[in-house]
């Protein structure tokens, strides 16, 4: 297909595909409403936080909270936390991260605290597949390649989740990620889609 006209149908895609998934899950979010709102860890039930979006444009990514409240905030007044979780390529294991609720582990391995980001898209901020949207500090690992990375919508799904997600670091990712920016077509994304529920079944590289 063209990559002229597939941006559009993608598009369309993107806004039909969410509209189905919100309405899927909905049980999903009604769960985890009662869980954080009357369960031992209450607070909000959506973590947002802000990512690099198509153009420079900043957005909230949103997903369900698997961390303490003010996680953010406590990340960064640990120095040597936030030491870790930048050598780390901006991860921290689960095991190592004092601010990941049980809960929370939970709904990271099953990869549910992704399921909010069908707003994302519904909006236009993301899209089902796409490089996975990054935070500000993340751009230098692209060098002279970041307008590159942000000329398209970033995604729920990856080439790089496809690959192997938090097993595969920088500067691999980097490579992985800007070759799909390349190489974007209808046929990709669906093997994409195909591998990446694969993994979330597996398990692979989700933490």
């Amino acid at each position: 297909m063209n990559n002229r006209v597939y941006p559009y149908i993608k598009r369309l895609l993107d806004i039909f595909i969410s509209l189905l998934a919100l309405l899927f899950f909905s049980p999903v979010f009604l769960v985890v409403w009662l869980r954080y709102t009357f369960g031992s860890d209450r607070g909000p039930m959506i973590y947002k936080q802000l990512r690099v979006g198509k153009d420079n444009k900043l957005f909230y990514i949103y997903k369900f909270r698997s961390m303490i409240v003010n996680a953010d905030e406590e990340l960064r007044n640990n120095k040597e936390l936030y030491a870790k979780y930048v050598a780390n390529n901006y991860k921290l294991l689960p095991e190592e991260d004092p601010r990941i609720t049980k809960f929370g582990i939970w709904l990271r391995k099953t990869s549910i605290d992704e399921i909010p980001q069908f707003i994302n898209i519904l909006k236009g901020d993301m899209s089902i597949v796409g490089p996975r949207p990054v935070v500000k500090e993340e751009l230098s690992e692209y060098g002279n390649h970041v307008d590159e990375l942000l000329s398209i919508r970033p995604g729920a799904m990856g080439l790089w989740q496809a690959c192997g997600r938090s097993n595969i670091g920088y500067p691999k990712r980097a490579e992985i990620e800007l070759f799909y920016v390349k190489h974007y077509s209808l046929i990709l994304d669906i093997k994409i889609i195909v591998k990446n529920i694969i993994n979330i079944f597996k398990g692979i590289g989700a933490y």
